[in-house]
């Protein structure tokens, strides 16, 4: 009989279609809890939301769980970065009870699932679209995070000390108009701590944004690791390795 441990495992870490079909259900849940996310967070905090927040959270805190239980080493687990994001995204489906505005950290799910690599892996597999954009994809997933994480801590902080920052939306727009160096002025965030934080999401905003214009203005490229120096980005038509000129035998669709 198969322990629960084990049914698990095979779940998360699996090759099996019932395991595919287990973490793309989990990806599908994150991008449903992001739309409720940014859609409630524009409405006044009801009952119906906080039974939502909670039971979602639930199901958030049981993923987590079930990831610890079946790692080799739990307690290493919190060595990683990914960790905790997943702990501040279960932490933040409680806390708009108490601190409106921080549940865009929820969002932090979503970007922890992307790096996942049994996933990746999946949909490089599946899904011709997403391997030949997954550099645009992933940058593009690392922007929209950056955006409404920093939104959730403008909004926390500012929120009732600031008059500019009334809404999610002043927040939002506070973020995206840093974030492309626009400036408009009519928002700011006073003192010391307002100041470093608004650079913050300058540099770091910029950085999200040049980094996705690169990748989807390059060349289009093949992954394809060469087997004897290890490059991975290759010309589509390319048949030796432009670094080692080691042949190459990168499958393709063949002509119709």
């Amino acid at each position: 009989m198969t322990s629960p441990k084990a049914t698990l495992r095979e779940l998360y870490e699996g090759d099996t279609p019932g395991a595919h079909r287990f973490r793309y259900a989990l990806l599908v849940f994150d991008v449903a809890t992001i739309a409720f996310v940014v859609v409630t967070s524009f409405l006044p905090l009801s009952p119906w939301i906080v039974a939502c927040d909670l039971a979602v959270g639930a199901c958030v805190l049981a993923d987590f769980a079930a990831r610890l239980l079946i790692s080799r080493a739990p307690l290493r687990e919190f060595r990683h970065l990914s960790t905790w994001t997943d702990l501040v995204a279960v932490a933040s489906f409680v806390a708009p009870v108490v601190v409106e505005g921080v549940g865009f950290l929820r969002i932090l799910r979503t970007l922890r699932l992307l790096r996942t690599y049994h996933l990746l892996e999946r949909l490089r597999q599946d899904s011709d679209l997403f391997r030949r954009n997954e550099d645009a994809i992933l940058a593009a997933t690392n922007l929209v995070v950056f955006v409404f994480v920093m939104t959730g801590i403008v909004y926390a902080t500012q929120h009732g000390g600031n008059p500019a920052i009334r809404t999610p939306v002043d927040a939002l727009y506070f973020t995206v108009t840093s974030l492309t160096t626009t400036g408009y002025g009519d928002i700011t965030l006073p003192g010391t701590t307002g100041r470093l934080l608004s650079v913050f999401v300058m540099i770091c905003g910029v950085t999200l944004f040049f980094r996705l214009a690169q990748v989807v203005f390059r060349p289009y490229k093949v992954r394809y690791p060469c087997t004897a120096c290890g490059l991975q980005r290759h010309e589509p038509d390319a048949v030796h390795c432009k670094a080692c000129g080691h042949l190459l035998s990168i499958p393709d669709e063949g002509a119709n």
